[in-house]
Parts: C-alpha cells; structure tokens; sequence
C-alpha cells in the first residue's frame, strides 16, 4: 500500500471524528441539549395526549 493511500485511510476518518466531537463540545457548551431536551418532551406530550 502507498504511503499517501495508507495516510488517508487514517487521517480522513480521525479528522472527520474530532470535528464531530469539536461539534458536540460546542452544542453542548452552548445550552443546546437543554433546547433539544424541553422539545422532546413537547413532542412525547403531544403524543400521549397530554398536552
């Protein structure tokens, strides 16, 4: 295997990982989760019938 085709196999996964763990940090420091939390719980209510 070429070096450049063995660098890449590795490197293209590995940097695609840690800008989606950049993201996460970033949503997650930035009160996203509580966004997402309090819409779930709307949606499963509506659901249900409750509200």
């Amino acid at each position: 295997m070429e070096k450049n085709a063995r660098l890449s196999r590795y490197l293209v996964p590995a940097l695609l990982i840690l800008v989606g763990a950049g993201f996460l940090v970033y949503g997650a420091t930035d009160g996203e989760a509580a966004a997402v939390i309090k819409k779930a719980i709307n949606i499963c209510m509506e659901c249900i019938g409750l509200g």
